[in-house]
């Protein structure tokens, strides 16, 4: 069995009241916010789709998603184009609001602290970690992907 690698490549994408912890290889580009196109009967969480390189790219705010806000703010928003790993041919990409630029940081096993209660888990949130001073969650991308999908298909 091949040795896993000591450490990562992450990045710390600022969101709306927090921060979310993805692996570097999962941003394929973080562009300037631009208004979506609507799309009619969509949860609030869905702003809208954003074409991106001919793909018409869905984008969603994880905050709204796991209840951490009601609103967003735009006055400072970029957007992260998310490799989606459904592997669902018309949705490759997936689209997360930012509040700013992502940062790059290291993670090893020793620097990523669970933290929060498992137990609490709101929908979209794999886990709550530290990453040295740094709160953070680790979206479920999977099923954020499939309620993407859902929405889309309603």
């Amino acid at each position: 069995m091949a040795d896993l690698p000591r450490e990562i490549r992450g990045v710390l994408i600022p969101v709306s009241n927090g921060r979310v912890l993805l692996p570097n290889a999962t941003v394929a580009e973080v562009i300037t916010y631009a208004t979506p196109e609507r799309i009619a009967d969509a949860p609030d969480w869905l702003l809208g789709r954003l074409a991106w390189r001919g793909w018409r790219l869905p984008l969603f705010s994880y905050s709204m998603l796991t209840q951490a806000s009601q609103t967003e703010g735009y006055s400072n928003a970029k957007v992260a184009v998310l490799k989606a790993l459904g592997g669902q041919a018309r949705m490759p990409f997936l689209a997360l609001l930012t509040q700013g630029f992502p940062r790059l940081v290291t993670v090893t096993q020793d620097l990523l602290i669970p933290s929060g209660d498992a137990r609490e888990r709101r929908t979209g949130v794999l886990a709550e970690v530290l990453v040295r001073d740094d709160h953070a969650q680790i979206p479920d991308l999977e099923a954020i992907e499939g309620l993407v999908a859902r929405a889309l298909a309603a």
